[in-house]
């Protein structure tokens, strides 16, 4: 009699166990596809900056003919972030594109035509929209890491994440190039 009381004991033990690894593993691979879901978002927000771009730059080209390089380099960073092809990859072009868009909007001040353009001003302010709605999916997406790499890391999910080959997903950061203040010199 008590054999087979043991071995319930064992048993139940060995479906709690079985049912906590189940359990966990959903959790996981739930909050990844969060992660992914969210890391989609943002793309799609940045599909939107970066389909309106070609138009910001040809009404700016009518007005500011001699200001090529800044114009190039909004051109260049738009296609990086095309042609990204990882989330890193993305970031990277994300931040370059930033930084230019910043010097092309510094440079309507010198132009008071392109300034009072309300097809500029359109864009411009079509672009501060997206750019809003940008930083908000990034906080929601860099919100939702926190709490995949938090589960990640805890324990005892730890122990099941390393063996089930979960890995922490990489945050949007602001590099150091955005942290500096924008220069713009005429």
């Amino acid at each position: 009699m008590n054999g087979y009381i043991i071995l319930i004991c064992f048993v139940i033990v060995f479906v709690l166990i079985i049912m906590w690894i189940i359990t966990t593993y959903n959790k996981l691979v739930q909050l990844k596809n969060k992660v992914k879901d969210q890391g989609s978002q943002v793309e799609v927000l940045l599909k939107q900056r970066f389909d309106l771009i070609p138009n910001i730059v040809e009404t700016v080209k009518g007005y500011a003919k001699h200001e090529k390089e800044t114009l190039n380099e909004v051109i260049e960073a738009r296609n990086s972030g095309l042609s990204a092809t990882t989330l890193n990859d993305e970031m990277n072009a994300n931040n370059k594109l930033s930084g230019a868009l910043n010097k092309l909007f510094a440079l309507s001040e010198a132009y008071p035509d392109l300034k009072a353009d309300t097809n500029f001003l359109n864009l411009q302010q079509n672009l501060q929209d997206i750019e809003e709605k940008i930083a908000y999916a990034r906080q929601f997406y860099n919100d939702t890491v926190l709490k995949y790499k938090n589960a990640i890391e805890v324990f005892p999910t730890v122990l099941i994440a390393g063996i089930l080959g979960f890995k922490p997903e990489q945050f949007f950061e602001a590099t150091d190039e955005e942290k500096k203040n924008v220069k713009v010199q005429f």
